[in-house]
């Protein structure tokens, strides 16, 4: 399995795996655009901005009509707001925390499953199975608690910040009086030692780990 990180971070998001899914859309569409002809399926997570930026999706899709958008309930009015056709949208739907039972699969290319996290809007995370392998994606997301990946190949996780680093922050603009983001960033996304205790019970001998979603100011 492969991976090319377009763009991680509050900037936006973007993760092209084995050249054909792309996980999240929210990066410019000169960015996607050097990648499009290969991309098959689209994976979506949630609406916030540096995850789908509406304006891409409508490129990509006028671009490469015969990519699939898949996602769960909560991202279909935006992918239509967006322009993308309903024929052209896979609605996956939510499964509990160690169920692929209804996993969508795609001509024995890929099958996925979402599981939903916690976020401050809907979210989920993608377990996705490809050529023998699985791989784990999640961002944006306060806790992986009850959620189970065991043994995966490959986990692209969320470290977004360490708990010592984010109190330093929210330290230093509390002292000089000014708007503290940490606060909500703390809150709502993965600390590393979170994300290293989950990988901990979670890997197995010969999986590997990307972090994403690393803290900007």
């Amino acid at each position: 399995m492969t991976y090319n990180i377009i763009a991680t971070g509050s900037g936006g998001n973007a993760v092209l795996i084995n050249d054909a899914i792309l996980i999240d859309c929210g990066v410019s569409w000169k960015k996607l655009e050097p990648y499009a002809k290969q991309i098959r399926l689209v994976l979506l997570t949630h609406e916030h901005g540096d995850h789908f930026k509406p304006s891409t999706v409508r490129a990509l899709h006028r671009e490469r009509p015969s990519v699939r958008f898949v996602c769960c309930d909560w991202m279909v009015k935006p992918l239509v707001d967006a322009g993308v056709g309903k024929d052209a949208i896979d609605v996956a739907e939510p499964t509990p925390p160690g169920n692929t039972s209804k996993a969508l699969s795609y001509q024995n290319f890929a099958i996925v499953s979402p599981q939903p996290t916690q976020h401050n809007v809907k979210n989920c995370a993608w377990k996705i199975y490809i050529g023998k392998e699985w791989l784990f994606y999640a961002t944006d997301c306060s806790t992986l608690d009850g959620i189970e990946a065991k043994d995966f190949d490959l986990y692209m996780i969320e470290a977004n910040h360490t708990k010592e680093e984010i109190a330093e922050r929210i330290a230093a603009k509390d002292a000089a009086g000014v708007y503290a983001y940490e606060r909500e960033a703390a809150r709502n996304h993965l600390s590393r030692e979170q994300a290293i205790d989950w990988l901990a019970q979670n890997m197995g001998g010969n999986s590997k780990y990307v972090f994403l979603h690393q803290h900007q100011d």
